[in-house]
């Protein structure tokens, strides 16, 4: 059974593989970012274009469930670096992981639930302060009883259900793809000798691909919904 490396400091549990993972891909994406930007120019190179290509594409999420201009300006560059962020954690697993007998040391951040639940809750903080900053703390209190008041506490149970899905819906998606390529790799490919080794090898291949869609698939959905729960709390109803 894989295990990750978890270690305690100051009385608190750490874990290793998840720290590992999400420090990896912060540094690719900051260095990737880094090149595409370098030497912007009137009439754009090609790194130029594919850094402008993913901003208007990002952008686009934003204004299409963002109304308010204001908070618009302030969530491009969070959707950008949250959709290459999810993207490439959500590809780690499938091409890099590093295990030593049952510890894992390497694997997709997105494939643990903590690591998914704090996004969700970036998320969520980041809509209470939009929301208190459009409308004042009374306000944003007062839209809980909107549109009547025994909405209340179906608004506030609302709350709850949006983290757990955002949260639990990129987990669950990510942790059954790279569930599924250990079997593959794993079990079907010893299961029979040199018969199931060969037909491991072409699945393990286009489940690969299929993986790099599905992730690709749940950064836009997670980034996009993270706008939309944003979106509602600086819009009246």
């Amino acid at each position: 059974m894989e295990k990750s490396f978890v270690f305690k400091f100051m009385g608190l549990n750490f874990d290793l593989t998840g720290i590992i993972g999400s420090t990896l891909m912060a540094l690719a994406v900051f260095l990737i970012c880094l090149w595409l930007a370098r030497k912007v120019e009137m009439k754009p190179n090609k790194r130029q274009n594919v850094f402008e290509y993913l901003l208007d594409f990002t952008n686009g999420i934003v204004k299409d469930n963002v109304s308010d201009v204001d908070a618009q300006k302030h969530l491009s560059l969070y959707a950008l670096v949250l959709f290459l962020f999810i993207w490439f954690m959500n590809q780690l697993g499938m091409f890099m992981e590093v295990k030593v007998d049952d510890w894992v040391f390497i694997k997709s951040p997105t494939a643990d639930p903590v690591a998914t639940m704090s996004f969700a809750m970036m998320t969520l903080l980041l809509s209470f302060t939009f929301g208190v900053q459009r409308f004042g703390v009374g306000g944003y209190l007062k839209n809980y009883t909107q549109p009547v008041g025994f909405m209340l506490p179906i608004n506030i149970i609302e709350e709850f259900t949006n983290f757990l899905t955002l949260s639990l819906r990129l987990y669950g998606n990510i942790y059954a793809g790279e569930v599924l390529l250990t079997l593959i790799g794993n079990d079907l490919a010893h299961a029979g000798g040199p018969f199931t080794l060969i037909l491991a090898a072409p699945l393990a291949m286009i489940w690969q691909g299929f993986s790099v869609f599905i992730g690709s698939i749940q950064a836009y959905v997670f980034v996009t919904l993270s706008m939309v729960y944003i979106g509602k709390k600086v819009t009246t109803e």
